[in-house]
């Protein structure tokens, strides 16, 4: 039997999503659609979280957005990063690797 699909764990989808735009601005759907690549699709972005994720960094100064045109010449929110953001970026990026270090402290032990 297949495993399920995690789902992504409870506050690292921000720093997913600031990574993500990190490398370049991006719309809602390319963002999760970049995320499943780069997790070689065991990580699905719900777009309801994505999209409150993304009103949260927006609102929180990490992120910004425009309207602009698709590829396919559709209007859509692109976001990119603010240098706020790429702080936040910074410190979060060290946060998890210091809790997947102690969570594999942990693992470890025999």
């Amino acid at each position: 039997m297949p495993a399920e699909q995690p789902d992504v764990l409870r506050g690292t989808l921000d720093l997913l999503v600031l990574k993500t735009l990190a490398l370049e601005p991006m719309h809602g759907w390319g963002i999760a659609q970049r995320i499943e690549q780069f997790s070689r699709a065991t990580l699905r972005i719900n777009q309801g979280s994505l999209y409150l994720a993304l009103q949260r960094l927006e609102r929180s100064g990490s992120i910004d957005a425009e309207w602009r045109a698709t590829d396919n010449n559709r209007r859509a929110r692109f976001y990119r990063l603010t240098p706020k953001g790429q702080r936040l970026l910074r410190s979060e990026t060290a946060a998890w690797q210091q809790y997947v270090t102690a969570v594999t402290w942990v693992l470890q032990t025999t």
